[in-house]
């Protein structure tokens, strides 16, 4: 029977969030001292640019899942697992379209759609709940620290921000006050969207990757 070890959330996601953190840093140095494309971009929503931390889930979900199934706290059923994952991303989706739909002319169904794509990371925990507590402790470390540096952005300049993607808004957003623009687009999509999307991709890969090394390590005696 395999030994539990009792790994700490603090423990596990300390040195990801500090390397998330240094790539936040780095990114926002990279657009001020306006270094090429495409590893930085200072367009609305980031230009795709490589230098990033919206992919980090794909790494540190995989990550944490191992760490824990290793220690004996994987999840009770890969399947559950799974399925409550996939139906997390569901749920985002329904939120992202519902927030398209809205962006143009925010209003309260734009509140109800970031708060549904919040919603998603708490549907994709349900299957492996030590996986999607680690995954939602990283994912605020990695976006509480961006909230900061977006409202020094909107700040910079005497309000008229510092020319990155962390301060300009989207195409055709609509005139706005600082504190209105920093509630649409910096505080609601880094604490609802972006968890939603980190704890979502995260468990998603983060069961497939258990999964993988579960079948094989019961492989490994077969083959002796």
């Amino acid at each position: 029977m395999e030994e539990t070890k009792s790994i700490s959330v603090t423990s596990l996601i300390t040195i990801p969030a500090l390397i998330t953190l240094g790539i936040t840093i780095l990114r926002l140095v990279g657009e001020l001292e306006h270094w090429p494309k495409p590893w930085f971009s200072a367009a609305a929503g980031g230009g795709g640019a490589i230098v990033g931390i919206s992919w980090l889930p794909i790494i540190f979900g995989p990550f944490f899942a191992l760490k824990l199934a290793g220690a004996g706290d994987g999840p009770s059923s890969g399947g559950k697992a799974i399925g409550w994952a996939l139906g997390g991303l569901v749920v985002l989706v329904l939120g992202g379209v519902l927030a398209g739909a809205t962006a143009t002319h925010p209003s309260i169904l734009t509140g109800v759609a970031f708060l549904v794509m919040l919603v998603a990371a708490f549907v994709a925990r349900i299957g492996w709940r030590s996986l999607g507590n680690s995954l939602l402790a990283y994912a605020f470390a990695a976006r509480i620290p961006v909230v900061v540096v977006m409202f020094l952005a909107m700040q910079g300049n005497g309000g008229q921000g510092w020319g990155t993607h962390y301060d300009v808004p989207p195409p055709n957003f609509p005139p706005h006050t600082l504190a209105a623009k920093f509630l649409y687009i910096g505080v609601l999509p880094q604490l609802t969207l972006w968890i939603g999307w980190t704890v979502v991709i995260g468990s998603i890969l983060g069961v497939i990757a258990a999964a993988i090394a579960r079948r094989g390590k019961q492989a490994a005696p077969a083959a002796v």
